[in-house]
Formats: structure tokens, sequence, C-alpha cells
């Protein structure tokens, strides 16, 4: 796979973790990944195509775009990977179009000094996200945006520091100033706490899409394609999924999230030293007992 450059991090600006040029094939493998609705999938392109296509021609006053999607769904569901690849399908749906995906990483723009989170989160929109929108269709991922936007009317001033109530205004203010100024740039947001953010911000948001935990067809196809995967470096694997017990693996898989489930599998290659030093020797029921053990921990409050 061709490799896509980025900037390096010494050239990015405080708070971007990432930029790099899209369409990129990478990103297309990630989306393709996410195994999902397809209404779900085709809900988002179409919001984010619409943002880049209608929100430079039409007043706000009509219709008050903030070129926001966010995305909310329990750990493990790919909201992250969802956001990535839609970025690139987006861009991929405009010939010729020369995107941008900025990455930006928020914990580092927190500090326990008096006003320097306010005014790193004031930079990083007003100046490093603005001017890259300047040059070109942008798109902006902002993982874990409750950092940045957090449930104002939940905190307490004497637990928490004033600035982080600020910084929330400053994320406020911003989104609003850009949306007025640059239509050419879309902000994919994801959270594990939807609770936690901000109600002020989800009023801003373009479209809100719960990302689930994968029903139980949706774990057969997750698991299927862990499996095929695997199967192109340990060719015995790829015929588990045809085995006559998928299915009651499938339905053991129910209640975790995709990446749990493809962790699972590696637990079950670990059963035992023999499978780990040959994993294609790994059988459909030790991939049923991993499933039923990680289930029981997921129950008992463990992490996968």
């Amino acid at each position: 796979m061709k490799h896509t450059p980025t900037m390096d991090l010494a050239d990015l600006p405080k708070g971007i973790q990432r930029s790099r040029p899209l369409p990129d094939p990478a990103l297309g493998a990630l989306w393709e990944s996410i195994i999902l609705d397809e209404d779900i999938k085709r809900r988002l392109l179409s919001q984010a195509v619409l943002n880049f296509t209608m929100r430079g021609k039409v007043d706000r006053s009509v219709i008050p775009l903030h070129g926001v999607i966010l995305l909310v769904g329990p750990p493990g569901t790919g909201k992250t990977s969802l956001a990535r690849g839609l970025a690139h399908r987006t861009a991929e749906s405009f010939a010729g179009g020369k995107f941008r995906l900025l990455e930006v990483e928020p914990h580092t723009l927190t500090s326990s000094a008096m006003g320097k989170t306010q005014r790193a989160v004031s930079d990083l929109f007003s100046q490093a996200i603005a001017e890259a929108a300047a040059t070109g269709p942008t798109i902006v991922l902002l993982d874990e945006v409750e950092t940045l936007a957090a449930d104002r009317s939940k905190m307490s001033l004497e637990a928490n520091p004033i600035d982080i109530h600020r910084a929330t205004d400053a994320v406020l203010v911003q989104l609003d100033i850009l949306a007025e100024t640059h239509p050419n740039l879309l902000f994919v947001a994801t959270s594990n706490f939807p609770q936690a953010v901000d109600s002020a911000f989800t009023s801003r948001c373009d479209l809100v899409v719960h990302v689930p935990l994968p029903d139980r067809e949706a774990c057969g196809r997750i698991l299927k394609d862990c499996l095929t995967g695997l199967s192109r470096t340990y060719p015995a694997i790829g015929k588990l999924a045809a085995a006559p017990q998928f299915a009651q693996c499938a339905a053991a898989c129910v209640g975790l999230d995709g990446r749990a489930i493809r962790k699972m599998v590696a637990n079950a290659i670990a059963t035992s030293p023999q499978t780990a030093m040959n994993p294609g020797e790994v059988t459909i029921d030790d991939i049923l007992a991993a499933a039923k053990a990680a289930k029981a921990s997921r129950a008992a409050g463990g992490k996968d």
C-alpha cells in the first residue's frame, strides 16, 4: 500500500497530532473494516458531502449549518476509524479536490496554569485550523471531544478550574466564527461519553450519530472478516468461518464491541503455548471458549 506523507510532528501547530492529504486509500480501508449498518454510513457520507456542496451557497439564516458531525457510542465500536474513513470517502467524492485531514490531540491543550487552556484552544481554532481551511477543503477530527467541550452544567467551580469552563466557551465561540468564515471546513467529533459533552456543543452539530455495539449478524461479519484476514498468513484459519459452530461463536460475541471481538480471536490463539507457536492450529472450540470468556469478563466489569 502506498505510504501517504504526513507532516513532521515538529512542524505541526500545538494541538494538531497529524496532518495528511486526502484522499488516502489507507483510510479507505478503515472505512471498509468498520462493520456497520450501511444506512448509517450512507447518512454520514451524505451529510459530509452536503457540507462542502451547500454551506457556501445557502445563507446560514436559512439553514444554520456549523459543519460539525458527532459520533457517539461505546468504546471499541470504531468511531475514530469511521471518522478517518469518512474523511477519505468525502474527499474521494470530489474529483480533483485537494482535501486535508487534521487530527487534534486535545490533551496537549490542557494546562493547570490560569488562562493557558483557553488561549491554546482559541489559538488552535482561530489560527491553525483557520489557516488550513484557508488553503483548501479541510476535515478536522476531534477525538474525545468532551475533553474540549465538557458539560459546564455538571462542573463545580471548586472541583474544576475555571479555565476548563472558559475552554468550552472558547470552542463554542470559535465554532461559530469558523462556521461563518470557512464553509469548506468540516469537524468530525467523537465521544465515548456523550453525557459529558456540553449541550451547547451538541446543539451546534449538524448530525449526531450513535455507533452501536454490533448485533448478532454484525458480530458474525466482524468475526469472519478477522478470520479471513488471518488466513492470508495462516491459511488453515480461514476454514473456521465455515465451521458448524461458527454461528454459535457469533452469537457468543453479542455484547462485545468490534475491537473486543478481534482481540478475543487473539486470546483464542493464545489458549496454549502450542497454538501460540502455531496459530494455524487454533480451533473453532478455542474461539467459542474465548468468546464466552470475553463476555464473562465484560459482564464482570473487566476490560478486553
